[in-house]
């Protein structure tokens, strides 16, 4: 099983059609959906078969309620999420190229705490986005499960999940935390590997960087593995793309780097066409 521990929020995306009139009016298609990069994680792991749990709090209002209720349904386990607060919000903005920039009010996502070991029952991989290493409570309850994967033989991985939230924590301090976790797997984007100036292993991890539409690569010890992308045509929104590929890398059940990373590859090409 995959488990994710971080954030369930709604999504509202707003698809611009041109740049942002300032103090003016500016067309724009807006779309409400289920989003977190846990979340993300989760629903993409059940969609492609694998088992997948969601640890994590949202609050404890209808929206809440049908954000749980839809994951349920995707077959993905929330048997241990937890309630409380108002549930986070994140407003989406994707410019006409699909590219999108993201404005965060994480509500009761933060608030995650009194973590127990049996959240962790059947899980084989637990992946933690950055941002739940980020702010209390939900930092020390992602830590000390990070320590009881490490315990009982759960493959641990981390994605850095933002090149703002570094910039703001500091690259070093950043590292210095992952060198503490010891994950198995580390994940970033572009921009997020130029933030911590990735030019191998971080903290020893296999570390997988994406790059976009250029190759994807990955340093494993003292090697440096390219693997192209597959071309899209009309891409609109590539949102929870990372998150997708973090799925489909995790679930791969071939065991070379190459072969996850394709797997990765279609998993979010898979999100991203579906839309």
């Amino acid at each position: 099983m995959l488990a994710a521990l971080g954030d369930l929020v709604e999504d509202v995306v707003v698809h611009l059609t041109g740049p942002v009139q300032q103090a003016s009016d500016t067309p724009a298609r807006i779309v409400r959906r289920r989003g977190g990069s846990a979340a993300n994680v989760v629903e993409a792991a059940a969609g492609l078969g694998h088992p997948a749990r969601f640890l994590g709090q949202v609050g404890s209002d209808a929206i809440g309620t049908a954000l749980i209720d839809e994951l349920s349904r995707l077959g993905v386990d929330v048997r241990w999420v937890q309630r409380g607060g108002g549930t986070g919000t994140i407003v989406v903005l994707v410019d006409e190229h699909g590219e999108r920039s993201m404005l965060p009010d994480r509500g009761a996502c933060v608030e995650l705490s009194d973590p127990h070991r049996s959240w962790l029952d059947d899980v084989s991989t637990l992946h933690v986005p950055f941002y739940s290493l980020s702010d209390p409570p939900l930092a020390e309850t992602a830590s000390t499960l990070i320590g009881w994967a490490h315990e009982l033989g759960v493959v641990v991985s981390i994605d850095v999940s933002s090149s703002a939230l570094i910039a703001e924590i500091g690259a070093a301090r950043v590292i210095d935390q992952l060198e503490v976790l010891r994950p198995r797997v580390v994940f970033a984007n572009r921009d997020e590997a130029a933030a911590l100036d990735i030019r191998g292993p971080l903290a020893g991890a296999v570390t997988v960087v994406k790059r976009g539409s250029q190759p994807v690569e990955v340093f494993v010890d003292h090697e440096r593995v390219t693997v192209p992308v597959p071309s899209l045509e009309h891409v609109t929104d590539t949102t929870g793309a990372g998150d997708a590929f973090a799925a489909g890398y995790l679930t791969s059940s071939d065991v070379t780097v190459r072969a996850a990373v394709e797997a990765g590859c279609r998993a979010a090409a898979r999100l991203i066409t579906s839309r």
